[in-house]
């Protein structure tokens, strides 16, 4: 037994010696812009909630006039548990409710207004909407934003300097007592006819220079420097230019927003697909509503979305690599009415059943090409831990990675990630299958960005492959997977 001591010690002592004077190597520089932490939490979250509810509820509009009297606002028995707990079970992370919609309603007890639940018949005038909502977010465990719209038909003195000025101490006011706020929510309602404290006339503004967004993001950001603002062009999340709850097949996450603003014309296109040479990393946010309408309505009862309808919508937002952002309504009893609760709740088994069981885990997995055979290698592509990832050396911009498994498979889902730490590099890839020794195109796309989810149809094979085509840098990819 003498020689295999006297093989092993010299062997082991080789090794160590080997690996304390081998050259690191490096990783991949990024590639700007890169998202921030604020934002890597966003892309990870996937589904988000919105919650519409107002007056608008109890007068079966979708937008009010701001003329409504507040005793309208008497919901029956208002309960927000029942929201978060059906939201955070069926999978959402954020729920942004809308505190102020174009009619003025307050949800809470402002004091720069009379126009509030204060002043409502509801609980005599002592109830407080976002107070209980934020208290059920943090009881089962979901982030919390703000819709605030920038439009009110019901304020005298909108479309003057004076209502910007109030406008920023609502926001202030709800930060103070609400607050820390995971995102905050503008849309792009620019003016138009309303009560406007009895004046009754329409006003119009300029869309560009009026809200003074910068200086408003300005005075946000120095209470909560990490809140994500929502508006057409940013500054942290973009409108994706619909609101059917589709992004684009190519998506990029940047975009110059430098003249871009909420409410200008002829920008859909451009908020939907993104720009490959954006100046900053802005990325599309997916909002639609799982009824017709976002605020309640009796009438759409019969027309909620299935839960089929639902996967589809997840295929073309968090499979495009955005986020999906889902309008869930209460009804004029404070709850999320049954058909839509169990529209999510089949929703949420359809994505455990179909993407959940990951066959590419016991794959054998080989690239073209690696970085090196340790810190970068093929294996990280199939570990399941998105903070691993395959990298090609720096002037290699299209590369292969080849999946083979033991016995034939039935592929309807290939889900891809980039490693977007160091930024969004693949612009084109096409995915193979080997059927019958012979390798088949199964599909092909532009990005991939966070995720990327591609359905297959009727793909029966033994070994897949993913074919990266074109990059704007070395490809770092974090994960092949496939359901």
């Amino acid at each position: 037994m003498k020689w295999i001591f006297r093989v092993l010690i010299p062997l082991v002592f080789f090794l160590m010696l080997n690996a304390c004077t081998r050259k690191p190597v490096t990783a991949p520089l990024p590639v700007q812009p890169v998202p921030t932490l604020p934002q890597l939490e966003w892309h990870s979250m996937e589904m988000n909630a919105f919650v519409h509810f107002s007056i608008n509820t109890f007068t079966n509009k979708e937008w009010g006039y701001g003329d409504e009297s507040p005793d309208v606002f008497n919901p029956s028995a208002l309960n927000t548990d029942q929201w978060a707990n059906v939201l955070q079970k069926t999978g959402f992370k954020t729920l942004i409710l809308t505190c102020k919609h174009h009619d003025g309603f307050c949800l809470w007890p402002s004091e720069h207004t009379n126009y509030s639940v204060k002043f409502s018949k509801w609980k005599n005038g002592t109830g407080d909407v976002v107070g209980d909502v934020s208290a059920s977010c943090r009881k089962f465990g979901l982030r919390f934003g703000i819709y605030v719209s920038p439009w009110d038909r019901h304020h005298s003195e909108y479309a003057t300097p004076i209502y910007i000025i109030y406008y920023r101490n609502q926001l202030k006011e709800l930060d103070a007592f609400y607050g820390p706020f995971f995102e905050m929510w503008f849309d792009g309602a620019n003016g138009g006819d309303g009560y406007y404290g009895g004046k009754r006339e329409t006003r119009t503004i300029d869309g560009s220079t009026y809200y003074d967004w910068p200086g408003t993001i300005r005075q946000m950001r120095i209470v909560e420097p990490n809140l994500l603002f929502f508006s057409d062009a940013g500054p942290g999340l973009r409108w994706t230019g619909n609101e059917k709850g589709m992004a684009g097949e190519t998506n990029w996450n940047m975009i110059t927003p430098d003249t871009l603003y909420a409410g200008k014309a002829g920008i859909t296109d451009l908020l939907n697909t993104g720009s490959e040479n954006g100046s900053q990393w802005i990325p599309a946010e997916v909002d639609v509503s799982i009824r017709p309408g976002w605020f309640y309505h009796p009438e759409e009862d019969d027309k909620v979305k299935s839960p089929e309808e639902l996967f589809n919508l997840y295929l073309t937002s968090v499979g495009r690599g955005s986020t999906l952002l889902l309008n869930v309504p209460p009804d004029r009893r404070g709850l999320l009415h049954e058909k839509d609760v169990a529209s999510l709740e089949g929703f949420r088994k359809l994505l455990d059943e179909r993407l959940t069981k990951n066959k590419a885990r016991k794959a054998r997995v080989k690239t073209s090409e690696s970085r090196d055979d340790h810190q970068f290698a093929a294996s990280n592509l199939v570990d399941g831990d998105r903070f691993t990832y395959w990298a090609t050396s720096d002037d290699v911009k299209a590369a292969s990675a080849e999946l083979e498994f033991d016995d034939e498979i039935e592929a309807r889902y290939i889900l891809l990630q980039e490693y977007i730490e160091l930024g969004q590099r693949i612009k084109s890839f096409s995915i193979e299958a080997r059927v019958n020794d012979e390798w088949k195109k199964v599909a092909e796309g532009t990005t991939i960005g966070f995720k990327r989810i591609i359905p297959l149809t009727n793909v029966r094979t033994n070994a897949l492959r993913i074919n990266i085509l074109d990059s704007r840098a070395c490809l770092t990819l974090s994960s092949i997977e496939v359901y």
